[in-house]
């Protein structure tokens, strides 16, 4: 009777996860895949099924890194309102490592990538991207209620504009643009926000 593959999950979802993330849902080949994790095809397919459902489930890793930015800044109860959002974008400029920060966004990368051609793929990254908009409005209704956003703009709005940062610095980071500019341009958008 053949042994089970072992190999450790969470190395092999992080590797696959960053080869998505680097090179976009088509560039990335089963072969390079397997090349990136170490794994071959069959345990690839065994384990996570075919590319579509492999790419569904870096995904939902890649969403864990963002739970816990979001855990760490837009959930801290400890913080007002606005040092909550500037805390999230701190944890998504700063607290990330180089390499993360150089590769920008696996959520905004695929969006904007062919995964758009596949109507589930992209209802994944979108929904993925609605969880940080929610968070966002959570604390946005908080900056409202407190009189502290702008008078006469809304929260879907305000949503809009903090999410539109998001995806403006995670492409510029992505150019290359330095920590300093990127945190400028969020201290920018924020303030635009602010009453």
């Amino acid at each position: 009777m053949a042994r089970p593959v072992e190999f450790d999950e969470d190395k092999v979802l992080t590797n696959a996860m960053e080869q998505f993330w680097k090179e976009g849902y088509e560039a990335s080949s089963v072969r390079k895949l397997l090349d990136c994790t170490g794994i071959n095809r069959g345990t690839l397919y065994n384990s996570f099924g075919d590319k579509d459902t492999f790419f569904r489930v870096c995904v939902e890793h890649y969403n864990m890194i963002v739970q816990k930015q979001i855990e760490s800044s837009l959930r801290d109860e400890n913080l007002s309102c606005w040092n909550a959002i500037e805390a999230y974008f701190e944890e998504t400029i700063s607290n990330v490592s180089q390499k993360q920060r150089a590769m920008g966004c696996m959520l905004v990368n695929s969006l904007c990538e062919s995964v758009n051609q596949n109507r589930v793929l992209r209802k994944l990254v979108r929904d993925s991207l609605m969880l940080i908009r929610k968070e966002f409005l959570v604390r946005l209704s908080e900056a409202k209620a407190n009189k502290k956003l702008k008078k006469g703009l809304g929260i879907d709005f305000a949503a809009d504009v903090l999410m539109n940062t998001l995806y403006g610095i995670r492409i510029n980071s992505r150019s290359g643009r330095e920590t300093k500019q990127l945190k400028m341009l969020v201290k920018h958008s924020i303030d635009s926000l602010k009453k």
